[in-house]
């Protein structure tokens, strides 16, 4: 059977691509940040996944704001990284897992969620720069992947409770995968930040690290909030979080926390690291 190991949490900022590419990584101003996920690295290489599943958001690579499903699945047996107008050198393809994701997708609809199956899709930085950062690698990444979408972008947007609850469903269908494969779910996103308004740059260490602690030991609390509360505290873009709980939500409720590092400004955001292994 399948068998989920753990899951870590990651920002998808786009400067992190671009300081990967410009080798700024031990410059001053990103060295704490990239410090922070060695031992995420460290933990995902020893893990040694069969496939990683990346919950993350498209920023308008394959939905735009006429046509955004609140959860798409990805179900190809490849993902191109394609070129979304940020200056990001493109990275070479990921491989899929069909049977695995179109198991996922049937299992999760018997569970009354409706999803939108993706037959073809391309990844964008809100997948790619958190396989960057944790894998260590531009292509021959050494793991199949499945994206798991979700729509933090055009209103409305799933509440934290129901990424909770679908996390729960998501756990439950890779675990009914009748062959043996070992899991990552990376919750991407977050965490406090505004890229607009008069609110512009806003960032909430103080909120960041309660959301932190309320993921790692107590997921109800954090999903309890509407939407509209975590926008007052962690801005407009900071709503991206709930993704996490899609991530804790699949994993046990006693899963052990491994790392934690918060760090802040990076690029307007404050940016968060967990890894969580079930035990």
């Amino acid at each position: 059977m399948a068998k989920i190991i753990g899951g870590i949490t990651s920002s998808h900022i786009p400067a992190v691509g671009n300081a990967i590419t410009q080798g700024l990584t031990q410059e001053p101003y990103w060295k704490r940040f990239f410090d922070g996920y060695q031992p995420a690295v460290k933990w995902l290489e020893e893990a040694k996944p069969d496939v990683i599943i990346v919950v993350y958001n498209d920023h308008g690579l394959n939905f735009f704001l006429d046509k955004i499903p609140t959860f798409a699945i990805g179900c190809a047996d490849k993902y191109i990284n394609a070129d979304e107008g940020w200056g990001l050198n493109a990275v070479g393809d990921f491989e899929g897992d069909q049977a695995f994701s179109w198991h996922l997708a049937e299992s999760l609809v018997e569970q009354e969620f409706d999803i939108c199956t993706c037959q073809e899709m391309k990844v964008d930085h809100g997948f790619v720069n958190p396989m960057r950062v944790l894998l260590e690698k531009e292509k021959d990444w050494g793991v199949k992947v499945v994206p798991f979408a979700v729509n933090t972008v055009q209103h409305p947007v799933p509440s934290g409770k129901r990424c909770l609850k679908i996390g729960e469903a998501l756990g439950k269908a890779i675990e009914s995968y009748p062959e043996d494969l070992r899991v990552v779910i990376f919750g991407t996103g977050g965490m406090s930040h505004q890229l607009q308004g008069e609110r512009a740059g806003l960032i909430n260490v103080d909120f960041d690290i309660e959301t932190m602690e309320s993921v790692i030991s107590e997921p109800e609390k954090f999903a309890s909030l509407s939407n509209a509360e975590i926008i007052e505290q962690a801005g407009t873009e900071g709503i991206e979080t709930i993704m996490w709980l899609v991530m804790r939500g699949a994993l046990q409720p006693d899963a052990k926390l491994i790392h934690k590092h918060y760090h802040a400004p990076i690029s307007n955001t404050g940016a968060g690291v967990l890894v969580l292994e079930n035990q």
